[in-house]
């Protein structure tokens, strides 16, 4: 549900120049640290829920810590230095002529200065909403560019005892069940839109592409039922066409197809099993596995098809790249000392750099809308859980807690 009535308002006209962003990059910055006290204004129950949905968005996004509350009793008044905070978010909740508003500002404990303010308004069943779009707009304060706490994540899940599509809010929240084929369903991927999902699922025998509109619950469409291979796309960034593998004619190749299933051109010809494709954020270019050497790589080739070039040298086995939203790095996962690690490289394949350690194995990343974290599926054993990484390569962390495994993540857009 979008916010009815929205205002954002500054507390202080800082000038752009005026501004200092942290920089988050670098893998040796600490943690800012940040008390949220419960808000105030309403029913003290409404004020410590708003302040405990914003502490788990704002330590989503990793370079941030939130002192416990249990320290200072949630209240207003502390002694923020001897607690440690860099920074206090203090925060109302109000009527208003639209049913009801939200606001917070940033107090520098350094300096004792009301840094920024936001409020938002809306009806009273938008308060969830409304408090992560506080959250966004408190990280954009820190570091120049909007936060991720308003996106969703879609993932497999076999909670029901069969694995199934799921989505839910990118903090585990209100998960809704997106398949019922009562088969292994694999690889859920958006529509750069947000309102479609695509996946792959095996109840007819075959594995065949389905894809379903998120804003309806009662049906599901089939792209590709060819025999063989129907394996789930990469969505071109204007959401036109995708890129899929198809075994039809025996060998697992690449296909441009349009959103009706309809094949568009044939980009690879029996070079080895091709598979994995990703755009890039232009659209100009795709990275997509190969084993055409002998052993699986990455390669990326004009979106047209054409001329494949080798990125990756490091690992013996390298799987699943997946483009950064800036274009600039390619996630993949490679065989590592028998367990598939995370890496991240550089578009023409440099700079490669390993974020995951041991801990099981790595599968299936996927980059936020910021490009500053990656979720990835971590399987240890029998157990698989959706972890969340910094692009430095810190907090490895369990994304959320829910009944039964879960995996093949896919961070979705912000919501509009």
């Amino acid at each position: 549900m979008a916010v009815s009535f929205l205002s954002c308002l500054s507390a202080r006209n800082l000038q752009a120049e005026e501004r200092t962003y942290y920089d988050i990059s670098a893998s040796d910055v600490r943690k800012i640290m940040v008390a949220v006290p419960n808000f105030s204004g309403s029913g003290g129950n409404q004020g410590a829920a708003v302040a405990q949905l914003l502490t788990k968005g704002l330590e989503l996004h990793g370079f941030i810590g939130v002192i416990d509350s249990s320290r200072y009793g949630g209240s207003r008044d502390a002694d923020w230095k001897s607690l440690g905070a860099d920074y206090v978010v203090l925060g109302q909740v109000s009527g208003d002529p639209a049913g009801i508003a939200v606001e917070g500002q940033i107090l520098d404990v350094a300096s004792n200065a009301s840094l920024a303010g936001r409020r938002f308004k809306g009806s009273a069943a938008q308060l969830e909403d409304m408090t992560l779009r506080l959250c966004d707009t408190l990280i954009q304060d820190f570091t120049g560019e909007m936060g991720v706490a308003r996106t969703r994540i879609a993932y497999v899940s076999d909670a029901t005892g069969r694995k199934e599509v799921y989505i839910s809010d990118i903090l585990g929240r209100h998960p809704r069940q997106v398949t019922r084929h009562r088969a292994l369903c694999v690889s859920p991927r958006f529509t750069p839109d947000g309102n479609y999902l695509a996946y792959s699922t095996y109840h007819r025998g075959n594995q065949d592409l389905y894809i379903t509109d998120l804003r309806q619950n009662t049906a599901t469409n089939a792209l590709s039922r060819r025999n063989g291979l129907n394996l789930a796309p990469t969505f071109s960034p204007d959401g036109r066409t995708m890129v899929v593998t198809l075994s039809k004619g025996g060998n697992p190749d690449l296909y441009s197809m349009d959103r009706q299933g309809n094949i568009i051109r044939q980009l690879t010809s029996g070079a080895g099993i091709n598979v994995s494709a990703s755009y890039s954020p232009d659209g100009q270019t795709l990275a997509f596995v190969s084993d055409r050497s002998g052993k699986p790589n990455v390669y990326v080739m004009s979106a047209g098809g054409g001329q494949a070039k080798r990125l990756t040298f490091k690992c013996p086995e390298n799987s699943e790249p997946v483009w950064s939203p800036k274009g600039d790095e390619i996630a993949f996962t490679g065989l590592q000392g028998g367990i598939y690690q995370l890496f991240v490289m550089d578009r023409n394949g440099g700079n490669v750099r390993q974020l995951s350690t041991g801990g099981g194995n790595y599968e299936s990343p996927t980059w936020s809308p910021d490009g500053r974290l990656l979720a990835v599926t971590r399987k240890s054993g029998s157990r698989s859980e959706i972890c969340v990484v910094s692009k430095s390569g810190k907090d490895v962390r369990s994304l959320f807690a829910m009944k039964g495994n879960q995996s093949y993540p896919q961070w979705s857009g912000r919501l509009p």
